[in-house]
Order: structure tokens, then C-alpha cells, then sequence
């Protein structure tokens, strides 16, 4: 007897989630990214830091205050004065405005600006972050699914290759041409399959529900990934160096701005004992009702102020608040050092993690090829007598296997694509 194994891949392939409902990997990260709430809450952190720069924004403006005092006493609070105040005063009321304009603050308005303006930068650099984060987690979760039916197919196809087998001994048996135990090696053989064939199928039906969770889907039994593992493309127009790559990864960008930062918190601080100027301009009216002699007086005026913090710059906390503020600097420097080098490590790391999966795919090819013909050959000497059923059973575990390790090293292509793709911060281009 020869199998026609070669042909059963393809079979089951056309036929097995032929009544299934499909999704591709484009559709399912775009469920993930319109149902996440990381991104979400990404979106509305921008929005707050948006609003945060418009209020650093309005120290620029003058600052407008309106006063209004008035005072009604039962009796004269100033008696009449013959010649001078005809009649006693039991009011009076003052009403004013002043607008003031700080003309220096020792460059902490600017520098709050700065930092308002850097912080809409880094939330927009962790949105970009959380939403990377998502669909490589998609991702993963999407190629794991495919590899578990790739797997679901081979364990069929070997259910069909040990069916036959199985068929052929019986019919052996029937004709007194083998012994009963070589049928039930076979049997054994075949009820481990159906074991681990039970014990895929679960672990299929527990990936496709997390699946849904993370994307924000029903949760459908007949879910199937469109996607099959395929031929992989060439990763030689992939490399991108450390040094460049670098320049795109969020984690080194979040570095950089966490260093500028506290070199702006340092300014900041510093501005709290240097001298601030401001001027402005006061217009006020002030008298008392039902007094002629008094009436109303009405009178502007120019300001201007000059703070100096003496205390502040001498022995105030202020000043070791800047001491403190410069060494917070100084170890954002050497985080930022210290995380560029361990980058350029994981960059590099992840692009040989993906050379090798690529090459462990032409080795899985090798030995999927040894192993059909090592059934093949296997086949025609049981059936010309030279072997056992043992050495036959051993051939097709050897096939189930190789088909697994090539199922797998396809997977694990898939991964590691989408792990460097995402540590070189190209995952959605």
C-alpha cells in the first residue's frame, strides 16, 4: 500500500474550516486598536496635556482684578465738621481694576511653557507606545492561533495516514498474515493521536477566546484565522542598524524627553529666587453717597513691582530644592546612557532571534523532506515484509513530528517578525 500523504495537507487544508467565519490579521488589529482602552485613555492624556499648555500658555497674559468695597453705618462713622463737612458721613464705597503684566519671572513662565509643550510630546510618544503594544500583542495572539490549526491539520492528516494503517492491519489480521499485537500497536498509536488531537482543539477553543477578548469580538467557536503560515518573504531588506533604529524605538525617545525634563524642572526651580519684575496700571473710584461734599474721586495710576527672594537665594529650601533638582538631571543623563546601550542590545538580539527563525524554517523544510521519504520508504518494506510495524509506526511519528516542527518554525518566523518590527518602531508602518 502507498499513502497518498503527500496530498492529504492539502485536502484538509481546503476542507476542514471550510464552514468556519474568517478574520485576517489587518481586521483583527483594527477591532484591537478601536477597542482598547490603553489607547483610549492615551488619546484623552493627550487632550488633558493639550489643555495643561493652554494654561501655562495664559501666564503670558496680563493678569485683570476687579475690587469692589462698600460701607453703610447705622450712625456717622465721621461726624460733621462746621466749614469743612457739612454733614456727617455713614458711607462709603471704593471700586477699582488692575491689570498686571510680569515682564520677567526669572524664566519660569517660558520654562513652564516648555514643559507643558514637552509633556503633550512624551504622551504622544506613549500613546504611539500603547498602541504599538496592542498590536503587537494582536499579533502574537493572531499568528499562535494559526499555528494551532497548522498543527489541528497535520494531526488529521496523521489520523488519516494512521487510519489507513490501521485499515490495512486489520485486513491483514483477518487474513492471518500478522499478529494480533501488531494492531494494537497501531491502535495504541492512534488513540494517543486522538488525545492530543482533543488537547489541541481545547487549547484552540482558549486561544480564539482570549483572541476575542483582547480585540473586543464576540466570542465565536468558529473563528478561523485567514492567514496560513506560508512561505515567508526574505529578511534581508529588513535590517535596520542599532544606531537607527534607535532613533524610532518609544522607550529610547521616552528617555530623551524624561532627560530634557528635568533639565527644564532644574530652570524652574531656579527661577524661584530670582528676582521678578512686573508692571501694570490701577484705575479706582472711591467716595460716599448723599455727601456732596465728598462725591466721587476717580483716579488711575501706573505700578510697577520688584520681588527679590533674599532669604530664598542665601539659606531657603529653594536652594537646595535646585541641588536636588541637578542631580535628578544628572541621573537622567546616565538612565538615558545606560538605556541606549541595553536598546542597541535588544535591537541587535531581535534581529538574529529573526535570522534564526528563518533559518530554522529551511531546516524544518529539510527534515519534513527526510521524513516523507523516510514513510515512503518505510511503507513499500513493510509491505515487501523487510520491517515491522514498529519500524513503520516510528517512520510516521517521525513525519508527525517534523510536520509539528515545521508548523512551528513558521509560527515562530511570524513572532519574531512582529517583535522586531515592533522594537525598531516600525510595527505600523
Amino acid at each position: 500500500m502507498r499513502l497518498l500523504f503527500l496530498n492529504i495537507l492539502l485536502f484538509i487544508g481546503c476542507s476542514v474550516f471550510g464552514q468556519s467565519h474568517y478574520i485576517s490579521l489587518e481586521e483583527s488589529k483594527k477591532a484591537a486598536l478601536d477597542y482598547s482602552n490603553a489607547i483610549k485613555n492615551g488619546q484623552l492624556q493627550i487632550q488633558s496635556s493639550e489643555l495643561e499648555k493652554k494654561s501655562a500658555a495664559s501666564n503670558y497674559y496680563p493678569s485683570v482684578s476687579a475690587t469692589g468695597v462698600g460701607v453703610y453705618g447705622f450712625r456717622d462713622f465721621i461726624g460733621a465738621i462746621p466749614s469743612f463737612l457739612d454733614k456727617g458721613i455713614n458711607n462709603f464705597y471704593f471700586g477699582g481694576v488692575t491689570a498686571m503684566e510680569p515682564i520677567y519671572a526669572g524664566g519660569k513662565i517660558n520654562t513652564a511653557n516648555k514643559l507643558a509643550q514637552l509633556q503633550i510630546e512624551v504622551r504622544k510618544i506613549m500613546a504611539k507606545q500603547s498602541a504599538d503594544s496592542v498590536l503587537l500583542q494582536t499579533a502574537q495572539k493572531y499568528w499562535s492561533i494559526v499555528q494551532l490549526q497548522e498543527k489541528y491539520k497535520t494531526l488529521l492528516a496523521n489520523e488519516i495516514l494512521l487510519n489507513s494503517i490501521l485499515k490495512q492491519q486489520q485486513d491483514m489480521l483477518a487474513s492471518g498474515l500478522i499478529a494480533r499485537n501488531d494492531l494494537l500497536k497501531v491502535k495504541v498509536k492512534r488513540s494517543q493521536l486522538l488525545l492530543d488531537k482533543s488537547r489541541l482543539e481545547n487549547a484552540r477553543k482558549v486561544a480564539i477566546f482570549d483572541f476575542t477578548i483582547y480585540i473586543g469580538i464576540p466570542y465565536d467557536s468558529l473563528l478561523v484565522a485567514k492567514d496560513t503560515l506560508g512561505d515567508p518573504p526574505s529578511i534581508s531588506e529588513q535590517f535596520t542598524s542599532p544606531e537607527t533604529a534607535l532613533q524610532q524605538n518609544n522607550s529610547y525617545q521616552l528617555l530623551k524627553k524624561n532627560s530634557e525634563a528635568e533639565k527644564l524642572q532644574t530652570k524652574l526651580s531656579k527661577a524661584d529666587y530670582l528676582p521678578s519684575v512686573s508692571v501694570g496700571v490701577s484705575a479706582n473710584d472711591f467716595g460716599s453717597f448723599g455727601n456732596s461734599a465728598i462725591g466721587n474721586k476717580f483716579m488711575p495710576m501706573a505700578l510697577g513691582t520688584v520681588s527679590i527672594p533674599i532669604s530664598d537665594a542665601l539659606w531657603g529650601g529653594n536652594k537646595f530644592k535646585v541641588q536636588q533638582k541637578k542631580i535628578n538631571e544628572i541621573i537622567a543623563v546616565n538612565n538615558l546612557a545606560d538605556g541606549e546601550r541595553q536598546l542597541q542590545v535588544g535591537i541587535l538580539k531581535k534581529w538574529y532571534d529573526l535570522s534564526d527563525s528563518y533559518k530554522e524554517i529551511d531546516f524544518a523544510h529539510e527534515n519534513m523532506k527526510e521524513a516523507i521519504e523516510n514513510l515512503k520508504v518505510s511503507q513499500d518494506n513493510y509491505a515487501s515484509g523487510l520491517s515491522d510495524i514498529t519500524d513503520l509506526l516510528n517512520a510516521q511519528a517521525s513525519y508527525q513530528q517534523a510536520s509539528g516542527d515545521l508548523v512551528n518554525a513558521f509560527a515562530n518566523y511570524h513572532v519574531k517578525y512582529v517583535e522586531y518590527m515592533y522594537i525598531i518602531g516600525k510595527l505600523q508602518n
